[in-house]
């Protein structure tokens, strides 16, 4: 009988990325007699969970807030109908083990396998816990984290600190820089900074360097990913820009909706330092590239992960935190020139990354699911 193995979590790309690359190294610690299942709401990732051979099961996504939203009216129902979906769909296929990255969809997924006595591993991205891994680690057999804080908010006995897992092509050796900027018909011999807003892109972000483009231009080259909903008035607010720039800066510009993995693999490898949001996965996967970096963390994310996520990251050398009530050009120019003009102080921060990535994090997260799963009698229905 093949090992079933049961996905659950959703809701953006940090919780479905890792999802992926753990899917990949359970391939690889058990090429056979393995099966894969996703339990969560749709997204637009299904083709790479489908060439991964991942059977997927729809469930609702409701999310949890800690605070008054009318949308807490409409997702209440959603959530009792994501209970009665899991209880049919764990039904029909009955998981050996859930492995469950939290987000909108996975908490019905989780409290459904407790009641079919289906073990469950759980992993926190963040810093700060968000509320479904919260509940969930009530019922949860193994508890994974990502960062040392966030291990004061689970039991001892069931946690285990490994990382986050990466994207796939992220991880292993970067290209020359130099090489890569010309491939991108950027300037080889100047600085380039790269801009990162997450998947759905940052508005603040995008704001900062459209109003700063002249300014920051004549210092450093930019290539800025603005998230695939914000690209067109991105687009058009840089055309304008650029307009009053003039062609000789005109080429140190450029932005993009998205990175794909071979694409951010690039972008990472060409740059010389990142700015970007504090998201669990944008900072492994800047640690990952040993590039320094400068974090923005978003002021209002929930129980204020990102600042607790920065602050663990920057306190290891590797990068520099800037609030959000602090973001201004004439400081964000300070930090860029201060890195830039400092060999030493890029040595130092370039190591300080690669020692906060954790290579094999993805791997360790396989072997704790594949050893839950093995000690557990399927339940008989």
């Amino acid at each position: 009988m093949p090992i079933r193995i049961g996905f659950a979590g959703g809701g953006s790309g940090g919780h479905l990325y890792p999802l992926l690359a753990v899917a990949d190294a359970l391939r690889k610690e058990m090429p056979h007699d393995l099966e894969l299942l996703y339990f969560g709401p749709h997204h637009i990732l299904a083709e790479d969970f489908e060439a991964r051979e991942i059977r997927s099961y729809a469930i609702a996504s409701s999310k949890f807030r800690r605070y008054f939203d009318i949308a807490n009216i409409i997702d209440i129902p959603k959530f009792f109908w994501s209970i009665f979906q899991a209880l049919v769909k764990l039904y029909i296929t009955i998981p050996d083990a859930i492995f469950s990255k939290g987000g909108p969809g996975a908490l019905a997924v989780v409290l459904v396998a407790r009641w079919y006595r289906i073990p469950v591993v759980i992993h926190e991205s963040d810093a700060v816990p968000g509320l479904t891994n919260r509940i969930s680690a009530s019922f949860a057999q193994k508890i994974l984290v990502s960062f040392k804080n966030a291990e004061q908010f689970f039991s001892k006995g069931r946690v285990t600190m490994v990382g986050n897992p990466v994207r796939e092509g992220l991880g292993s050796g970067y290209g020359d820089s130099k090489i890569l900027k010309e491939q991108m018909q950027f300037d080889s011999t100047k600085p380039l900074l790269l801009v990162l807003g997450g998947s759905q892109g940052s508005q603040r972000m995008n704001s900062f360097i459209l109003d700063n483009l002249e300014e920051l231009i004549k210092e450093i080259q930019i290539l800025h990913q603005v998230g695939v909903a914000n690209y067109e008035n991105a687009y058009i607010l840089s055309q304008s820009a650029i307009k009053n720039i003039g062609e000789t800066f005109a080429s140190h510009y450029r932005l993009t909706p998205y990175f794909a993995n071979d694409q951010m693999r690039e972008a990472l490898s060409a740059a010389d330092i990142v700015m970007s949001r504090a998201g669990s996965g944008a900072i492994f996967e800047i640690a990952a590239s040993g590039k320094p970096a400068i974090l923005i963390p978003l002021s209002d994310s929930a129980g204020d992960h990102q600042r607790a996520n920065a602050y663990e990251y920057t306190e290891s050398g590797a990068g520099i935190t800037i609030e959000e009530t602090n973001f201004t050009l004439n400081l964000v120019l300070s930090q860029i020139r201060s890195i830039l003009k400092n060999e030493e102080m890029r040595q130092k921060m370039h190591q300080a990354a690669l020692n906060f990535y954790r290579p094999t994090a993805a791997a360790d997260i396989a072997t704790e699911v594949i050893q839950v799963a093995k000690k557990v009698t399927k339940p008989a229905f």
